[in-house]
């Protein structure tokens, strides 16, 4: 029971690091994350480009996807401009998981302990660094949790059998992804979750990576919520991201024995393999519908303009 309750309270010091991150880069970037997603989508391949660059700035998929559909409610963006952000974020995403794949540890005591020193400093430039120094603190300190509760939580039986589950299922690990993605809000803190289970040897690299196709796919629901009352188009921007990252998930499981086979040749550590991999995933898929995306726009209007 302690150790589910330690895992319990990592992940919530690896989501709110990443939020406080989150912030503290909004909040020294301004409104220019705005403007840029107004200005900069005037064609997919734009749109691509900004939501990448906006994505791997704030550190969250799901924050431009709920800033994208706040400006397609207030008729600021329109829906067809909202396809080559959705494509954007998917890329910028990889990033946060490429991130939490270093060795941090000799300066987490200092970065925290600046961090919560710069966020006492009545200054909001030096607030916001304070609080994304305190976050990657939080963040690369939840990892280390992660893997070093890995194997205690496997002595608990029922974790020991799905985990064993998983290993023989490459689709109960893609739903399981998912589930655990659209209740904890985070597709990288579950595959941060996914790299302890991999670095302890508890997982195999199969279904380790489609755990983390799954976990694309759980992250679509912040965006689902968020256009929720909002106006048509609003809603066919989370459709939208469904649909993609759906096709994208489907597309890649009859590949995951291959990007298994390919992992060992990309990384020494199972962990970075897996974020490599995340990241040859949401590029191949993105650029894959790029050229598409007119037709895709109308193909979910046609299907959800009702």
């Amino acid at each position: 029971m302690l150790h589910i309750l330690l895992f319990a309270i990592c992940i919530s010091l690896f989501i709110f690091g990443m939020t406080i991150i989150r912030i503290g880069l909004f909040n020294l970037s301004g409104n220019k994350l705005k403007q840029w997603l107004m200005k900069l989508t005037r064609t997919p391949l734009k749109g691509m480009l900004t939501g990448t660059a906006v994505t791997a700035l704030l550190q969250s998929s799901s924050s431009v996807m709920v800033i994208t559909i706040g400006l397609i409610s207030a008729k600021i963006l329109t829906f067809p401009q909202s396809i080559g952000i959705i494509l954007g974020t998917n890329i910028g995403t990889t990033f946060k998981t490429e991130l939490i794949t270093f060795n941090l540890d000799m300066v987490l005591v200092p970065f925290a302990i600046i961090g919560a020193t710069f966020f006492l400093i009545n200054n909001r430039k030096i607030r916001s660094i304070g609080m994304l120094i305190f976050g990657i603190a939080a963040v690369f300190t939840a990892m280390k949790g992660f893997e070093q509760l890995a194997k205690p939580l496997t002595e608990i039986p029922f974790i020991h059998d799905t985990l064993l589950s998983l290993n023989e299922s490459i689709l109960l690990s893609v739903i399981l992804g998912a589930i655990m993605t659209s209740i904890i809000q985070s597709s990288t803190a579950m595959t941060g979750i996914t790299m302890g289970f991999l670095t302890a040897g508890l997982l195999n690299m199969e279904a380790g990576i489609a755990v983390m196709l799954g976990a694309n796919i759980g992250t679509c629901i912040t965006a689902l919520i968020a256009s929720i009352g909002s106006g048509l188009e609003a809603r066919l921007a989370a459709y939208a991201h469904i649909w993609l990252n759906v096709a994208g998930v489907l597309l890649f499981i009859p590949l995951i024995p291959i990007l298994s086979s390919v992992a060992p040749y990309l990384a020494e550590g199972q962990d970075i393999q897996l974020a490599h991999i995340s990241v040859i995933f949401n590029v191949s898929t993105s650029l894959v519908a790029l050229p598409f995306a007119n037709q895709l726009g109308r193909f979910i209007l046609n299907l959800h303009k009702k």
